[in-house]
């Protein structure tokens, strides 16, 4: 690494901020770690990483520390509201012959493997606080923390959301959290021996997933038009559930009257953020959600997040000024991830207009094509 960046503030640590504080570690960076969670918990149910995200894991070196506890797959299949095989679209071994295609894991399995792998390579962890104010110069920023310490930095990383902090320091209001009319629903099973793959039921009057996180275990999501936002009863949250894929048969429907424990049905309005500019100013970026937060319809959300980690490493090891350098990442990965949010917005939109004309099939593959592609 440049002897200009030695030190970097990373803010936030979910998948995206741990990614790139292994990264740094990895390329030799002192890296400091800051999470507004006092405990460091994980919300949602489980993860799917596509083929490109399988990749970026091998090179960061972590992918071996959880395929155990995962589950490696290949395909993805398509199937109708009735259970009825529309396609089955092989995956691709981006990783190598040696790793699978496609890999389901938990959420709560992947925090402890990066955060383990995080701390093991020397990151320095505080939980409980956040950035107070920054202030920087020509060589460096001045952070002030909530907890009332301080320390200099070559540079900030904000990873800390689609509500990020460092965001709204960098840009004001412009660039606020919006509700897009749908919210994902989430519900664990023990795994059905035929989901040996991703499989999405779609079609006009609804759609579900079905994606193997273990030997045992798999979740289904549902995604469903939720005009106003409105906020239900945590009791409620089962029924509801059930009824947003009533119009599902096969094996979705098989599964629905066993969605019956509310507090275990993972509720999730979609809120979408893009900043459509570059992600940095001076010497603090923004990467992941902070950057561009996006629907769950293509998969790639978190997948965005890991591969800026990787990209930011690389970038900030070569030559140039420290602008020079955040210029060509943003060149890597504007485009690229406002594709994925674009897309992923408009999959949303033909959903709650119940367009029977919508090409999912033709969206995916081109997305798994464009993904596919180096970074």
């Amino acid at each position: 690494m440049s002897s200009d960046i030695s030190k970097v503030l990373v803010v936030g640590g979910g998948i995206g901020g741990l990614c790139a504080a292994i990264a740094l570690r990895r390329q030799g960076v002192a890296v400091d770690l800051v999470e507004i969670k006092s405990e460091w918990t994980v919300y949602g149910v489980g993860i799917i990483q596509q083929s490109n995200v399988v990749r970026e894991m091998a090179r960061l070196g972590v992918l071996d520390g959880y395929l155990e506890v995962a589950y490696a797959f290949e395909d993805v299949g398509i199937y109708d509201l009735q259970g009825n095989a529309l396609v089955r679209i092989p995956g691709q071994r981006l990783a190598g012959p040696e790793y699978p295609a496609n890999v389901g894991i938990s959420r709560l399995s992947l925090h402890q493997v990066l955060s383990t792998t995080a701390i093991d390579l020397g990151t320095q962890v505080r939980l409980g606080l956040s950035v107070e104010s920054f202030q920087q110069d020509a060589t460096g920023v001045d952070v002030s923390f909530t907890d009332g310490s301080a320390g200099r930095y070559d540079l900030v990383v904000g990873a800390d959301g689609v509500y990020s902090k460092i965001r709204s320091m960098l840009f004001g209001d412009t660039y606020k959290p919006r509700f897009t009319g749908q919210a994902v629903w989430r519900y664990n099973f023990p795994r059905h021996p035929s989901i040996d793959h991703l499989a999405s039921y779609v079609g006009a009057e609804g759609n579900a997933g079905l994606v193997p996180l273990s030997d045992d275990l798999m979740y289904m999501f549902s995604t469903s038009h939720e005009p106003g936002n409105p906020r239900y009863e945590p009791a409620q949250l089962a029924e509801l559930m059930r009824d947003r894929i009533s119009k599902i048969a096969g094996l979705v429907g098989e599964l629905r009257e066993q969605i019956t424990d509310s507090s275990q049905v993972v509720y999730k309005p979609m809120e979408v953020v893009f900043v459509n500019e570059p992600w940095f100013k001076g010497r603090v970026l923004l990467i992941g959600d902070a950057a561009h937060a996006t629907t769950p319809h293509l998969g790639q959300g978190a997948g965005m997040a890991i591969e800026d980690a990787l990209v930011l490493s690389l970038e900030l090891s070569g030559s140039g000024s420290v602008e020079e350098r955040l210029e060509r990442f943003m060149t890597r990965r504007f485009e690229r991830c406002k594709y994925i949010s674009e897309n992923s917005i408009m999959a949303g939109e033909r959903e709650m207009a119940r367009d029977a004309t919508f090409d999912r099939i033709g969206l995916t593959k081109a997305m798994l094509k464009l993904t596919a592609e180096p970074i």
